[in-house]
């Protein structure tokens, strides 16, 4: 029965405690022994597969202190800050409704560039957003901007680009875990794809979240919001002074530095060896001095920290939701008794099943080596074509990308908005995605299952 089944009972828990305000990582912690106790798991059976399944999560935990360090050092050589005080100099000179209404949608448009090019152009994920954001809410004040449309055009950047752009993070996610993982679990059974067909079925729910984008800014949060400024507001001698302290040198060094550090994780594949010559780089032209490099990276761990520990938990909560077994009875027990001609129903069931996995795992690509080789042969007997049988994994995979209280698709612009404390995570981050984003990529991936 649904409500039975642990993987339901935990990802309600898990949402609940979420929506109450509890921390993140307690929240995963709970929802991890909820499950085990759940299932035919003992308790230290439960906490053991818990902690062995941290593990998983080292190597994105890595990936984020590295690209905090890397994100440091390019706030230090005074790019980002340029960028906000030139803003906030030009509305300083009594700006009027009508170029109040196009700065505002100026930052916004520029902040998708930003989040997009995060993914593909300069994969350094989320990092960039403790940095350019922070600097930017004096301008989203003054423009009356709301913050929940920020989160939904950052949310969209992070999350839209990698599952339809075979380029940096979409490299990883499209052929390295998605046409590897539907490849193993499709060479018995015949079924075989390509980069290529996975960007192309995946073409479809993208175009549901660009509908979800246009509505959170041009409907949904439209309207004016204030925002009691704390500090953040500089005088026009102040944004001078500033502005003159910034050294050309630094901002061409820097420059050459993301264009490498771009070049050589694409060569070596590794976020973390093109960061750090990144880094090395920014040192060696006097970004920072050596010395510093140690206060660099604790600062780095600091900016991203909370989002590393919220992954390496929700690793630990995927181990043992893969080891109750939940997730196969769940499948089953949507499977059985459907037959072949109601494929219509099969994709949706499959669709909100991965909803419900990836609400609680947090991220796509952990959960595609978890439901791959049951949705692989279940699409096949359902009679989906190869692009059919990839929109649905992709789309199941992502939903809970744009929506999870435990995705760094919504940890990461939550980072940054809530520098000053008026940005909630929850209320302000998590919802606002989940209902422009998840709901829309349902609908359209259901389409794309439906007519590809």
């Amino acid at each position: 029965m649904l409500l039975t089944n642990p993987v339901v009972i935990s990802i309600i828990v898990l949402l609940a405690l979420s929506l109450i305000r509890i921390n993140v990582v307690m929240g995963l912690i709970i929802s991890a022994l909820v499950a085990g106790l759940c299932s035919d798991l003992t308790i230290n059976e439960t906490i053991k597969t818990f902690t062995s399944g941290l593990g998983g999560g080292a190597e994105v935990a890595m990936n984020y202190a590295i690209l905090g360090a890397f994100a440091i050092a390019i706030s230090k050589s005074g790019i980002t800050d340029l960028l906000a005080f030139k803003v906030i100099k030009r509305l300083g000179k009594s700006p009027t409704s009508s170029s109040m209404a196009g700065f505002k949608y100026f930052i916004l448009a520029i902040l998708v560039l930003f989040s997009i090019s995060s993914q593909n152009l300069l994969p350094v994920h989320i990092a960039f957003i403790p940095i350019v954001i922070p600097p930017l809410l004096a301008i989203f004040n003054k423009l009356k901007i709301d913050r929940r449309a920020v989160a939904c055009v950052l949310t969209f950047g992070l999350t839209a680009t990698y599952m339809l752009l075979p380029v940096g993070f979409g490299k990883i996610f499209i052929e390295s875990v998605l046409v590897k993982n539907i490849n193993q679990a499709g060479e018995a059974l015949g079924l075989q794809t390509s980069v290529a067909e996975v960007s192309l079925a995946m073409a479809i729910p993208v175009i549901g979240m660009v509908i979800g984008l246009l509505t959170a800014v041009f409907v949904t949060y439209r309207k004016p919001r204030e925002y009691v400024s704390t500090g953040l507001n500089v005088t026009t001698e102040e944004i001078e002074q500033h502005i003159a302290n910034i050294k050309p040198f630094h901002v061409i060094v820097s420059a050459v530095a993301i264009v490498l550090t771009f070049a050589l994780q694409l060569i070596t594949s590794s976020t973390i060896i093109a960061g750090l010559i990144g880094l090395v780089i920014f040192a060696v032209f006097g970004i920072f001095k050596l010395k510093e490099s140690n206060d660099i990276f604790q600062q780095g761990l600091k900016l991203m920290a909370m989002i590393g520990f919220v992954m390496i938990a929700a690793s630990g909560f995927a181990a043992v939701i893969k080891a109750t077994g939940g997730v196969t009875v769940l499948v089953d027990s949507f499977s059985q008794g459907l037959g072949t001609d109601n494929k219509g129903l099969a994709a949706f069931l499959m669709l909100l099943v991965g909803l419900f996995i990836t609400m609680g795992i947090g991220s796509s690509f952990s959960t595609v080596p978890i439901i791959t080789s049951i949705y692989v042969p279940l699409c096949i007997s359902f009679g989906f074509s190869p692009l059919a049988t990839v929109a649905i994994i992709g789309v199941a995979a992502a939903l809970g990308d744009a929506g999870s209280p435990a995705s760094d698709s919504t940890l990461g612009p939550t980072s940054g908005l809530n520098m000053d404390g008026k940005h909630d995570h929850i209320w302000d981050s998590v919802v606002p995605t989940f209902i422009h984003y998840n709901i829309p990529l349902i609908i359209f991936g259901w389409i794309a299952a439906m007519t590809l």
